[in-house]
């Protein structure tokens, strides 16, 4: 499966898992509804500003999202705190 495939799948599950509408999750990112439909839809993959809003909104690495990685979490356990809270800022 391509990237944008598994990325259009693995965001309508994180979606339907979290119970929140195109609509809500649009709002939450302050992007257009037809942006997360575009996602959905397999007509776009996110800039690397919007992966990093979409992995924290889920509480999922962006590997997940894009389908590298069946890990949903990311292992912060060799960052410095300042690294951590770097990451966990985005």
């Amino acid at each position: 499966m391509c990237v944008k495939a598994e990325f259009s799948e693995n965001l309508k599950k994180l979606r339907a898992e979290k119970g929140i509408s195109q609509t809500e999750l649009a709002k939450r990112l302050g992007v257009n509804k037809s942006l997360i439909s575009a996602y959905e839809n397999q007509e776009r993959l996110p800039s690397l500003n919007a992966l990093a809003k979409l992995s924290y909104q889920f509480n999922v690495s962006m590997e997940f999202l894009l389908g590298i990685s069946r890990n949903k979490t990311v292992d912060v356990s060799n960052l410095s705190t300042e690294q951590i809270s770097f990451v966990t800022s985005v």
